[in-house]
């Protein structure tokens, strides 16, 4: 069974005007980018935004998401960000509801480029390593100039003055830094939603630093300090699906759970892709082949690697499929997965991280449920 496409990742601009020295996108295996116009031009957008409600229209979607993605999609300028995401939600069908994201380094906010964006309806989500400038030191322009002052100004600026357009924070774990101290120091940008992502690194080319569960305690240490506070802080996609799924609730996400995999991509000269996650493996692993020139994202949807991610369970190696925590981890990231010689029929490399961290949230489950065992007032049993 073929499930649509609900989430559009356009890349409005393939190029960013940071140089992260860790970067998957520019420094990884894939170097498709470097053949590809720098930002997409009108036409490809305005192809892109029929070819979106087409396949609104044929799969009477109800909603959608469109993110407008990098690069840096700011350097393509609010001003064509707001228009195309106004062009999509003119094309769609009256019923379909189009909620617009960017998501930026943070770096190119503005109070007028923040109005512009605004006033069309785009929210904004904004990609730091922590809270902190020690945590940003790999996050360099191409000068090899740290980027947190102007990227913590941002953020700031869309904390105070843009609030209903603050979508949050987008952190890539780094073990090497303090999980409660990265934590609170994101906090301290006052961020609506976090999401924490693992490195994407596989079996051939493993993530920086992993031994042990080096990567699945930092998890658990930054979910208790969140779990402990008493209230909401933030919403945390990854802990909060988690829960989701150990109580047998739906959740969609790409890190846990085997809900059908529902986002594309649209690179700047029109191809259609799979996501950019995949490069981290190898050369061409995205491609399809297609662009919205000649095919319809209906044709995506038939395309071998899209078919194996809404494949649920049965994509999975047997070893995950006789995993009790089969129906949480869900195998994790698709990416994750590779190895070279064996494509991604295989278990996380992050695998053991994944079982420390579910089994854990599981514990803190189980003890929150768990009767008080303290004698109630006057002795009462």
């Amino acid at each position: 069974m073929r499930f649509p496409f609900r989430q559009f990742i356009v890349k409005a601009h393939g190029r960013c005007n940071l140089a992260c020295t860790y970067c998957y996108l520019y420094e990884g295996p894939d170097s498709g980018w470097r053949s590809r116009p720098a930002a997409a031009s009108a036409e490809v957008l305005g192809r892109t935004a029929a070819r979106i409600a087409e396949h609104a229209r044929a799969h009477a979607l109800e909603r959608l998401s469109l993110v407008l993605h990098g690069g840096e999609p700011l350097l393509a300028g609010a001003a064509t960000l707001a228009r195309f995401t106004t062009e999509v939600r003119e094309r769609v069908p009256s019923g379909c509801a189009v909620h617009a994201v960017v998501q930026t380094n943070g770096t190119l906010l503005t109070e007028d480029r923040l109005t512009v964006l605004a006033d069309a309806g785009v929210r904004v989500g904004i990609s730091l390593d922590g809270g902190t400038a020690a945590h940003n030191r790999r996050r360099v322009d191409h000068a090899g100039r740290p980027s947190w002052p102007a990227a913590a100004r941002g953020a700031r600026l869309v904390a105070a003055r843009f609030p209903a357009s603050y979508a949050g924070l987008l952190t890539v774990v780094d073990p090497a830094l303090d999980p409660v101290q990265t934590y609170e120091s994101l906090l301290a940008l006052r961020p609506p939603a976090l999401h924490l992502l693992l490195p994407h690194g596989n079996w051939t080319t493993p993530p920086p630093g992993r031994t042990g569960t080096r990567y699945g305690d930092w998890l658990c240490a930054a979910f208790d300090r969140w779990w402990a506070a008493g209230r909401r802080e933030t919403r945390v996609r990854l802990f909060e699906e988690c829960v989701a799924l150990l109580l047998g609730l739906p959740a969609a996400t790409e890190a846990l759970g085997l809900a059908p995999f529902d986002a594309v991509v649209v690179e700047t000269d029109g191809s259609i892709e799979q996501v950019d996650s995949l490069k981290s493996a190898y050369p061409g692993a995205a491609s399809t082949g297609l662009d919205v020139f000649r095919h319809t994202f209906d044709e995506a949807l038939g395309h071998p690697g899209v078919a194996a991610r809404q494949e649920g369970a049965a994509a999975l190696a047997g070893q995950c499929r006789a995993c009790p925590l089969l129906r949480v981890c869900g195998g994790g990231h698709y990416a994750h997965r590779y190895r070279a010689g064996h494509g991604f029929r295989n278990p996380s490399v992050y695998c053991a991280d994944l079982q420390r961290f579910i089994r854990h949230v599981a514990d803190r489950l189980a003890g929150a449920a768990a009767p008080d065992p303290s004698p109630r007032e006057g002795g009462a049993p």
